[in-house]
């Protein structure tokens, strides 16, 4: 196909899978990309797609670039993400302001406008089970208040005639992805995962579903100012998913022996909080408080082939032994 088209976040898991798909269909793509990006984290796209080095926290030089150029489509999948050391600014130019310019550069063009948002916009621990987009947003920490703003710069701008979808995916699992599910199965390899006693429920996206919804994105032609939550098809008991991940790797269920009472992490989130440990805040909310989301627009409107955590989880636990076994 001849759309021109404009990605960011390429050398992040989204983008890179994301860029896949897109390069198997579309000819003339664009992907900015970090000044001194390692070739290794690209170079499978070097043939296949055009590079503009620009740091998303370098507003100038992307308004410069963007006033020179435009696209049919925008994909905009880069930013700071939670739990790295950059400053404020550096979060809100890369996240909030840079997304104002590709907004700009959209609407005046005509163009579509496709944003990766994120499941944080509200919060770690949503205050309504499943968060659905009338559900409270939580600007719990600086990372999910940056989506939330850009979000709503988004819509802002749809009532004058942005052309702009919003996807927010959960936690991601699949290949290559060292994120909270490697670091999930790698713990219970160890045995080191402790769980709490009482039931908890995730909700995980695996990334083939992610891509699905980006690509079917830019294909339709949705309503402008569409939100929509994606993950798998539904959620799973985090000792269920345990049991599952220990048995791929062991061929037994996870020791019950590692169930200790939920006040242990109730007491280590405070912990956490006490030191602005937003990282392991986040590590201790996630496996002992239930996070999940309405999904069910995502399927029926986008037509994502509907994915079970269980047994679709595999593709980490067989990446995991393949990386052991090297």
């Amino acid at each position: 196909m001849s759309s021109k088209i404009l990605i960011t976040g390429i050398s992040g898991f989204i983008g890179r899978n994301v860029l896949r798909q897109l390069a198997q269909s579309y000819d003339s793509i664009t992907a900015i990309i970090r000044p001194g990006t390692k070739l290794e984290r690209i170079e499978e796209f070097v043939d296949k797609v055009d590079f503009a080095e620009i740091d998303l926290t370098d507003i100038p030089t992307l308004k410069e670039y963007l006033d020179e150029n435009t696209f049919e489509i925008i994909v905009h999948i880069g930013a700071v993400r939670g739990g790295r050391k950059f400053s404020n600014s550096d979060y809100f130019d890369a996240n909030v302001n840079a997304t104002e310019q590709l907004v700009i550069n959209a609407r005046d063009n005509d163009s579509k406008f496709i944003f990766c948002s994120s499941v944080g916009v509200f919060g770690a621990i949503p205050l309504e089970l499943p968060a659905n987009n009338s559900t409270k947003r939580q600007e719990d920490n600086y990372y999910h208040f940056t989506k939330i703003r850009a979000e709503a710069i988004i819509q802002k701008y749809v009532l004058y005639g942005l052309k702009a979808a919003i996807v927010r995916p959960s936690i991601t699992y699949g290949l290559d992805d060292y994120g909270f599910p490697f670091t999930l199965t790698k713990l219970i390899d160890k045995k080191l995962l402790f769980l709490p006693d009482q039931d908890v429920i995730i909700h995980l996206a695996n990334i083939n579903v992610i891509t699905q919804a980006f690509m079917k994105l830019i294909e339709i032609d949705y309503q402008s100012g569409v939100c929509y939550n994606v993950a798998d098809k539904h959620p799973v008991e985090l000792h269920k998913l345990s049991e599952y991940i220990n048995n791929e790797l062991k061929a037994k269920p996870y020791s019950s022996k590692k169930n200790i009472d939920i006040r242990y992490f109730r007491n280590g989130e405070k912990l956490a909080k006490f030191f602005k440990s937003e990282l392991w805040i986040a590590r201790f909310q996630l496996i002992s408080s239930n996070w999940y989301f309405y999904v069910e627009n995502s399927y029926t409107d986008l037509g994502l082939k509907e994915t079970e955590t269980i047994p679709s989880f595999k593709i980490v636990t067989d990446w995991y032994k393949d990386l052991n076994s090297k």
